[in-house]
């Protein structure tokens, strides 16, 4: 399946309390803490991490060790708007008086204060969901507080909660764009959904395109032979994550964000295709975007995920193909931090091929991949890109096709990425450069003589 793939973000600011006469909000949050006291967290607190229900609570948290100090807990207040320019916020209880509260959340949440984090799920203005420090309360207005903010780190909101899982993404939060005639989305769900033309046949949780296209074809090609592709792609993706805090203000001990999943695909190639600039061509079919929110105990961690698939074709134009394959496998890409090395890549793939047809007619070569870049942030950062693509690849020798002549047909995978600037969101020290992820390379023969 295709892959992953990601300006640069915030560091928490210094997470010192103010001072106990700067306002009066401290002294309400003194007693507040008190009722939070299920909610603070200890050095051997662990989160668990799940898929965040629908209109996940706002968290919020006041880093420090003063009287006005409080750990991250669920509130009812939410984010009514935000202008990322200004970063200023309105933020007020929520809307909702037939409803009942949040499990945990504070029934009479205090009024923001200079100094609060807050955490939030996509909200108006903040689409890929927001994580901000009050630096001033500005007033009131007609829908709530107004507060200027700065970016904040995980580590404001965590401390030293230590947290690790995976999440599947749900097919269903896809937005889907379109960028060829010919493509079509099909995806399952739990209490027998189906959409699109082959949902009934799409694994539960596996989210497939299927796609028609004409490639790039070599000048002076008969129409007998001009180049097509087509094929589908199914994956399975979910986000990991993974955090070992050491308190507010400090960076963690580990971290972890990447995505992995299952890939399958079928598709074929078809004429004389070839890549007039001499380097290869890429076709992008489809974008897809989702803002999946992983719950980390109270605190709501948005991930932005972003997949392009494509064709990638090269060749010299001059051999006439009919391939087709089946790929399956699955595949992990990310980044991994630890005080010791800092952030390092990681990725693997264990895709396999299978032949359905093989054919070439004249001497020369192509290759053809059906892949996926793919990029993994948090609250609109984007941390870590992927590039996944599985192709088949076909030569042949001069005087091809005489019996002395050699061909080949090889099926293979390339895994590339970059760790970004923007990993600085864990709270580690901001990444100096991209770190490459590494080129994964494999490929293996399909059929050939000799």
């Amino acid at each position: 399946m295709p892959a992953l793939a990601i300006a640069a973000l915030f560091l928490a600011a210094g997470c010192s309390s103010p001072p106990p006469q700067a306002t009066d909000h401290t002294t309400g949050r003194a007693s507040a803490k008190a009722r939070d006291a299920d909610t603070s967290t200890t050095p051997d607190s662990s989160r668990a991490v799940a898929a965040a229900p629908a209109g996940a609570a706002t968290a919020a948290a006041h880093p420090g060790s003063g009287a006005g100090a409080r750990a991250a807990h669920s509130t009812t207040l939410s984010v009514r708007s935000y202008d990322s320019k200004t970063r200023r916020a309105v933020i007020s209880p929520k809307k909702a008086p037939s409803s009942s509260p949040s499990p945990g959340a504070d029934p009479t949440p205090d009024p923001a204060a200079v100094g609060d984090v807050i955490a939030s799920a996509p909200a108006p203005g903040a689409p890929h969901g927001l994580l901000a420090r009050v630096t001033e309360v500005l007033g009131e207005t007609r829908e709530g507080t107004e507060v200027q903010t700065e970016p904040a780190a995980l580590d404001s909101v965590l401390g030293d909660s230590t947290a690790k899982g995976a999440v599947p993404v749900d097919p269903a939060a896809f937005d889907v764009d379109k960028l060829l005639p010919d493509v079509s989305v099909s995806w399952s769900q739990t209490g027998d959904v189906h959409v699109g033309p082959e949902g009934a046949a799409v694994p539960l949780g596996s989210l497939r395109l299927d796609v028609k296209a004409e490639v790039p074809t070599a000048a002076g090609t008969p129409v007998s032979a001009k180049a097509s592709a087509s094929g589908y792609v199914q994956v399975a993706p979910q986000v990991d994550f993974r955090y070992g805090g050491e308190g507010a203000g400090a960076s963690p001990a580990s971290a972890y964000l990447g995505v992995s999943g299952d890939w399958t695909s079928g598709w074929s190639l078809k004429g004389r295709a070839a890549a007039s600039t001499g380097t290869p061509v890429r076709i992008p079919f489809a974008k897809l975007h989702a803002d999946p929110v992983l719950q980390v105990g109270p605190v709501p961690v948005v991930v932005n995920l972003d997949l392009t698939c494509y064709f990638q074709i090269s060749g010299d134009g001059s051999v006439t193909v009919d391939v087709s394959q089946d790929v399956k496998g699955g595949f992990k890409a990310g980044g991994t931090f630890g005080p010791a090395r800092g952030w390092t890549p990681v990725s693997s793939s264990d895709t396999t091929s299978t032949p359905v047809r093989t054919s070439l007619t004249t001497a020369g070569n192509v290759k053809a991949a059906l892949g996926a870049e793919a990029s993994v942030g948090l609250y609109g950062a984007v941390g870590v890109v992927a590039d996944l693509a599985p192709y088949v690849r076909g030569e042949a020798s001069a005087g091809f096709p005489a019996a002395t002549a050699t061909w080949a047909v090889y099926g293979g995978v390339d895994l590339t990425g970059t760790l970004r600037l923007q990993l600085s969101v864990f709270g580690t020290p901001v990444l100096r450069r991209d770190v490459p992820l590494g080129a994964l390379h494999r490929e293996w023969k399909l059929e050939g003589r000799p």
